[in-house]
């Protein structure tokens, strides 16, 4: 038999999925994997009641809805501070992976060199194995994961190097980046002539005093920018898959064409009742800034009360907790004990990481709290369940 693709060998399944399958088997309190437990607004599901009796039933136009794409333009012109044209300047995808891969396959080659920050959502080191290109790592430093100026210029001038991505605020660490940090980034961008993709799902996700800055907002960075995110964790419905690109139009009719070929496109019911959450008035999102506020806060007080060392997030819904003294060289072992004999799921940290380092677990905090507070009940003793 001939031998399988070389470039499908170089990275595992997801390590964040595969832990959801070991909180299963071992009935583990999952926060692992970062989906909610609670529904989409009420609009949304009840829209999409009607929908299930009135259709749409068949394919949408291939890069979305037209009134789909109107409400997002709608949502996101005055927030992005752009003029988004809904007929030219969007193209939606099955969620913001597909979104991620649309992108880096529009506007790289094999070959070329992607900028990624570490730690980094896992995604991406695949998306780029995928498209051929090669990455290159830019650390983003602990415990205030913040990057280095130096050290980002240096990747960003190796010959070849055609694109950065930037998820912002991060997965897994929840730093959000400063206005600063983003300029600079911004800088590089020009001087060595990036194209940069933005993975910005959590930019309603987001803790005084700390604020999201589109990239795509900053001068001279709207022609340069894929912004890409999705539906899943501003409406609670990651399994709907609704995510999408804006970038400008030349951008797009490539990004539609490489989206035909790899979805067709997203479901049609579900973008219809979506509209009903993307028209949604401000108040809406306001509310949602206070819930993961105090999520953020039982969960991180819960975590601190238990002698647990962490960053506590600016943005998303992660913590990076340092289990270092528990003495296990390998961070996998480590959480899937965790989850054996505490009954936690959580996400090994070496998985986002290019460098060896195995002293993070990751945990999420999008559940109820009644579900968070029995897993802290679970944690209560950790050292001493961990060594049995």
């Amino acid at each position: 038999m001939q031998e399988l693709s070389q470039r499908t060998s170089q990275f595992t399944d997801s390590v964040i999925r595969r832990m959801t399958r070991v909180s299963m088997k071992y009935d583990a309190i999952n926060l692992s994997q970062g989906f909610p437990d609670f529904d989409p607004p009420a609009e949304i599901t009840d829209r999409l009641a009607e929908v299930a009796h009135t259709g749409p039933h068949q394919y949408a136009i291939t890069w979305g809805a037209p009134n789909f794409r109107a409400a997002l333009a709608a949502k996101q012109s005055p927030r992005m501070g752009l003029d988004i044209d809904p007929e030219t300047q969007i193209v939606v995808t099955c969620g913001s992976t597909e979104a991620m891969m649309c992108s880096v396959m529009t506007v790289t080659n094999p070959g070329d060199r992607i900028v990624i920050f570490s730690p980094f959502y896992e995604n991406y080191g695949a998306d780029t194995i995928l498209c051929g290109a090669e990455p290159t790592y830019v650390e983003l430093h602990a415990p205030t994961f913040t990057f280095d100026e130096a050290e980002l210029e240096a990747a960003c001038a190796i010959p070849g190097t055609k694109a950065l991505i930037l998820c912002n605020p991060s997965n897994p660490c929840g730093h959000v980046f400063s206005r600063a940090e983003l300029e600079t980034i911004a800088k590089m961008a020009e001087k060595y002539d990036l194209w940069v993709i933005t993975d910005e799902v959590y930019e309603h996700i987001v803790y005084a005093p700390h604020e999201h800055v589109y990239f795509a907002s900053l001068p001279g960075m709207e022609q340069r920018t894929l912004s890409c995110s999705s539906l899943s964790k501003t409406y609670s419905m990651t399994g709907w898959r609704l995510g999408y690109v804006i970038a400008p139009a030349d951008v797009i009719d490539r990004a539609r064409k490489v989206h035909d070929f790899l979805t067709v496109g997203a479901a049609a019911p579900l973008m219809e009742a979506a509209v009903a959450g993307l028209t949604l008035p401000q108040s809406y999102y306001d509310e949602l800034t206070a819930l993961y506020t105090h999520k953020r806060d039982l969960f991180c007080n819960g975590l601190r009360d238990l002698g647990f060392d962490f960053i506590e997030p600016q943005g998303a819904y992660y913590v990076m907790a340092d289990v270092s003294g528990l003495g296990y060289e390998d961070d996998c072992d480590c959480a899937v004990d965790l989850c054996r004999k505490v009954g936690v799921g959580t996400v090994p940290g070496s998985c986002f990481f290019n460098a060896p380092e195995n002293r993070f677990v990751r945990f999420h905090f999008a559940k109820s709290d009644e579900v968070l507070k029995a897993a802290l009940d679970r944690l209560d003793g950790w050292r001493e369940k961990m060594a049995r």
